[in-house]
């Protein structure tokens, strides 16, 4: 026993890793991996996969029927093709005969077996279960039902068309889990996973590091034959701070950090959004589109933003460009239109907002003159975004509208958006999927909160006969055409203002290969390598 603990406690001091079996491997400290993850891990098992700090690591251990690329097309994963009929209702997907679950006793004395058509039968039926609860039964919503036609072909029937579904099952939700491990009380599957992914699940000390090691026989391979993932492991810190992850990463104990945090955004990048010279020989840093729209909301209810002449005046009466150059670094696309985010299908460049201080002058003065009375107004926020808060009420003010914010805790926030129960909100939106129906289903009146998303309780008919309509579209080019029309009704209506698209912003040492952005920000480590120093 005495050894067992020495074992694990030499891997946790010098980061190398020592096999209690085989004392002579030793890896290369070149072939890890090493991020942090602020915000913690609750969970491993892909069922609750409903945030980035458990998509990302539940990415390296579970695969689904089909995986995004960094294109956001949907390509095969376990399933090597599909067929989808003409009305849009049948699916069925082909699966590989080579996939083969992480080891584990359990699997009897080969360690391991192959997937089939019925363990996705299980996993999905394990994912609707009521006693597992999961939050991903929406992404099934639209199916009327699934089965395994036999052990290398699955078939799902839906209730109506629905041309997104396809990639809704690209979500961790969907991925494909054994039997023989999540149904032995003796495992919790929570924090001892087994998948198939191109990682295995190692050791998990929970708030202080979680360690996955390289499947041998993950069944993709790159364009030369060879198979992957090319790392030996990943580790993962739980440091709190961001600033101490930030350091972490500057003294090269770490390989990658995603994102800009206040604390260190100006350390790091000039304000043109370039990186600071003293950090561009052992530095790199990648940005992409990244299919979150950051929002202001109005409720529709109250009656002093009922006036459109407001909500036009405010959407105009403040430079996007400037907000993001002083606040952000640059980092995040100011041409806004509608709800769509640029990259995906409906977003059209063409139509953006452009900044008039003098025409929202003149319609704050004739909403003065109708409801006669002065403009005031109190912005909801938590003190994450107190900064673009406060440029915008310097900035509303010179056009006659008195702002108060109103910081709260982001869970109050959140809760008080889902209930109605605030006139102007700060919001964001992540996409679910890379479909822009994900973004349009906000302003539909079925969806009014607290039963669906649509926090602004926006009504428009039109729109709404549009939006039934988008689900019988299946041609690409025609629904994108359709859901540029639909975001143009938002554009004109301004149940929301958009502040901005925001940007992927990753950071990498120079010797790590291979990582790329994404629209959907997904971490991808299966084609990632760290080249010698």
């Amino acid at each position: 026993m005495k050894s067992i603990i020495y074992c694990l406690s030499l891997f946790y001091i010098v980061l190398t890793f020592v096999s209690c079996q085989k004392k002579t491997a030793v890896y290369d400290e070149s072939m890890v991996f090493r991020y942090n993850e602020s915000g913690n891990i609750q969970t491993l098992d892909p069922a609750f996969a409903r945030n980035m700090s458990i998509i990302w690591p539940t990415n390296q251990l579970f695969n689904g029927l089909v995986q995004l690329d960094d294109s956001l097309q949907v390509a095969p994963d376990i399933a090597k093709s599909w067929t989808i009929s003409e009305d849009g209702l049948e699916y069925e997907f082909i699966l590989r005969k080579d996939v083969y679950f992480h080891k584990h006793i359990n699997f009897g004395k080969d360690s391991t077996r192959l997937v089939t058509a019925y363990d996705f039968q299980y996993s999905f039926d394990r994912l609707l279960s009521e006693k597992l609860a999961s939050p991903g039964t929406w992404v099934f919503q639209s199916v009327e039902n699934y089965r395994a036609v036999n052990d290398s072909t699955f078939h799902i029937r839906l209730k109506r068309p629905f041309p997104a579904f396809i990639g809704l099952l690209s979500m961790k939700y969907a991925s494909v889990v054994p039997r023989e491990i999540t149904e032995d009380p003796a495992i919790d599957f929570r924090s001892h996973p087994i998948g198939t992914g191109p990682f295995y699940f190692k050791i998990w000390e929970e708030n202080v590091k979680l360690v996955l090691r390289k499947n041998q026989h993950y069944h993709e391979t790159d364009a030369h034959g060879k198979r992957l993932p090319y790392l030996e492991a990943v580790a993962i810190s739980f440091l709190p701070d961001k600033q101490s992850g930030f350091l972490q990463f500057i003294q090269g104990k770490l390989d990658f950090i995603s994102g800009l945090d206040p604390s260190y955004k100006d350390e790091l990048l000039t304000p043109q959004g370039t990186l600071q010279p003293k950090y561009q020989h052992s530095l790199k840093m990648l940005t992409g589109s990244y299919l979150n729209t950051e929002y202001l909301g109005f409720n529709m209810n109250s009656a002093m933003v009922k006036d459109k002449k407001l909500r036009m005046a405010l959407n105009i009466g403040f430079d996007r460009k400037k907000m993001l150059a002083y606040l952000r670094n640059g980092m995040g696309n100011a041409k806004v239109t509608g709800i769509i985010p640029d990259g995906l299908p409906g977003y059209n460049a063409d139509k953006a907002v452009r900044f008039d201080p003098v025409k929202a002058r003149e319609l704050i003065n004739e909403v003065k003159k109708t409801h006669k009375q002065p403009v005031k107004l109190t912005l909801s926020t938590n003190a994450t975004y107190i900064d673009i808060a406060e440029y915008l009420q310097r900035e509303w003010q010179k056009i006659g509208v008195d702002v108060t914010i109103d910081v709260m805790p982001p869970s109050t926030l959140r809760q008080s958006i889902a209930t109605n129960k605030l006139t102007f909100f700060r919001a964001s939106w992540i996409a679910d999927y890379p479909d822009a129906e994900n973004y349009l289903s906000l302003f539909n009146s079925a969806n009014f909160t607290p039963n669906g998303p649509n926090y602004t309780h926006f009504k428009n008919e039109q729109f709404d006969q549009m939006y039934q309509k988008s689900f019988e579209i299946i041609d690409l080019s025609e629904r994108k055409k359709h859901y540029e029309k639909m975001d143009e009704i938002i554009l004109n209506e301004v149940p929301v203002i958009v502040l901005f698209y925001d940007k992927v912003a990753r950071f990498t040492r120079k010797e790590v290969m291979g990582l790329d952005t994404n629209p959907m920000n997904l971490l991808n480590l299966k084609t990632v390598y760290k080249q010698k120093k």
